[in-house]
Parts: C-alpha cells; structure tokens; sequence
C-alpha cells in the first residue's frame, strides 16, 4: 500500500505560514487542515501534559521545513530586488526619471488604495502633458504572480497611476497570453536581454499633486552619466 501523507516538499506556502506562527506560539492546536497536513507529514506533533492538556509543537523535521521556506524567500528576495535594478537601471539608461521605492494612493474605483510599484518613471520634461508614467511590477516567480493576477483592483490602481503598465517576468514563470490584454508584457531572459514582447496599450495620465509631493519627497535613481561624489 503506497504512503499517501503529504510530503513537506509538496506543502504550500499557508503551511511553512503556519510552521512559523506555532513556533512563535504557546501551541494550542488550530484543529484544522492544515494541523492536520502538518501533522500527518511529521513536521508538528502532538504533546500531552500532565494536566491532560493537549498541544502541537514543531519537529525537527518542521524546524529545518522552516529553515529551508526561510532560505527560498531570500533567494526570491534576492532575485526580485536584482531584476528590479535591472529594470531600474534599463529606464535611467532611456533618460527617464525613475524610482523604485514609491508609496503612491490611487483611486481607480470606489476606494483609495497605497499603491507601491516596483518601478515607476517619468519622462525627463519640463512639459507636463509629455511626462508619460511607465510602472513596471516586477514576477520572478509564479506563485506571485498569479496571486497579482486574481487582483483586478490592484491592477487598476496601477493604471490610474500611469499611461503603460507593464509585466515584467522572469523567464520561464508564465507566458505572455496568460497575462491580461491591457497590461505589456517584457520577459527578463536568462541572457541578461529584457525582451518587450507585447506593448503595453497607451492611456492618457496626468499625475495628481498628492503623486507629485510623493516624487518629490522621494529619492530618484541616479543616472548612470551622472558624477560620482568625491571622484
């Protein structure tokens, strides 16, 4: 009869969550699916105290789950922030204006929401009507991404903040027909080539004085011909 408990490898990412949050606890048990996944893969057990008491306490096994889940996140950290320079790097060299640490609020319904792209640019003009905001989010995995797909909402406060927005997706994690038809899609190869293949559709976009403040409180990314402090 072959084994049919859930091995840690296959477990998603509400269980490395939970593994986590029982750690941190006193382990009083939640009772629930994913106690019970966790349970029957070895990585929680069960302990009974004197008093009859009955807790939920990590592995072994759970503690280097943990270690391991921990150790992924960072690589992905890792490869996001790399592929946002990258990005980043790509628009300054384009003599945009360009920032990469942005909180802006949009309202593209009903609701105001905090808006924080990955990679917002400007045109670099004195002209108002010609500044043309580009945001490009940045996937370099696909669980994230389809998490931003099933978030229409955020998507639209995106565009209410600018005239294209764009995919930008690590080779490999989606193609392009999976990503909505008003979004551009670049793909970041392997070979170091960000290939736009689909552009973003054009909207008309005015930047709001609560995006302007928000520009100018904030720390652009400097150019790469600019001179270097003390050189």
């Amino acid at each position: 009869m072959s084994d049919l408990s859930p091995q840690p490898s296959k477990l998603g990412r509400i269980h490395s969550q939970r593994l986590r949050a029982m750690y941190r606890s006193a382990g009083w048990p939640c009772l629930d699916t994913v106690e019970v996944e966790l349970l029957v893969a070895g990585l929680l057990e069960r302990v009974a105290s004197s008093a009859g008491m009955e807790t939920v306490r990590v592995t072994d096994a759970g503690l280097k789950h943990i270690a391991d889940s921990l150790m992924r996140n960072r690589a992905a950290l890792d490869a996001h922030e790399a592929l946002v320079q990258r990005v980043a790097g790509e628009q300054a060299r384009n003599d945009r204006i360009v920032y990469t640490s942005l909180a802006l609020r949009a309202k593209p319904a009903e609701d105001w929401l905090v808006m924080r792209p990955d990679v917002f640019s400007i045109r670099n003009t004195t002209v108002e009507d010609y500044v043309e905001p580009i945001i490009h989010e940045i996937k370099v995995r696909r669980a994230d991404l389809l998490s931003d797909l099933k978030k229409p909402e955020k998507r639209g406060g995106y565009m209410a903040l600018s005239s294209e927005f764009y995919f930008v997706l690590a080779e490999g994690i989606a193609k392009p027909e999976e990503i909505p038809e008003d979004c551009g899609v670049i793909v970041a190869r392997n070979d170091g080539v960000l290939e736009r293949v689909r552009c973003s559709p054009k909207r008309a976009a005015r930047l709001g004085f609560a995006t302007w403040m928000a520009l100018a409180k904030a720390e652009r990314l400097r150019g790469f011909d600019e001179p270097t402090p003390g050189l």
